[in-house]
């Protein structure tokens, strides 16, 4: 494979994408978890310089202001995309993080698609639709060179 990141909206399914493509075999991180964010929205910068330096081929997941200062050491930037409602859907229901179980969470990812999605986009060297099967999502990342 290649360094690709998988980036988006909170509920476009990017965790679900790294479960399916660490099944499959792939080194993955999920910036979500395991103190990748020195605070909320920004990556550990030494720490991620480190991991794209030893690391040819991984798949990091994760939405932070500072992303942008490594889209240089990755070969594809994915937006992983859906529609607002079914984003809200999807943190209203999961299980594995809490974030936007709440009223006031749930407008602040409204205001992030009108805002940062965007400049996600512009960013991006590929786009998916994050309502397609998670198995079909993880053949076109594995396809991704």
């Amino acid at each position: 494979m290649a360094r690709i990141l998988v980036t988006g909206m909170s509920g476009a399914g990017k965790s679900t994408l790294l479960e399916e493509l660490a099944r499959r075999g792939h080194l993955t991180v999920d910036t979500d978890y395991d103190a990748w964010e020195l605070s909320r929205a920004v990556w550990d910068e030494p720490r991620m310089s480190e991991l794209l330096a030893r690391h040819d081929d991984v798949v990091v997941s994760g939405t932070a202001e500072n992303q942008g200062r490594f889209y240089d050491r990755f070969e594809h930037v994915v937006l992983l995309s859906a529609p607002v409602e079914v984003l809200i859907e999807r943190v209203a229901t999961r299980t594995n993080n809490p974030y936007g179980r709440s009223a006031d969470e749930q407008a602040e990812i409204r205001q992030y698609v009108v805002e940062v999605e965007p400049m996600l986009r512009r960013g991006a060297t590929v786009e998916f639709d994050g309502r397609r099967p998670v198995g079909e999502l993880a053949h076109a990342i594995e396809a991704l060179r």
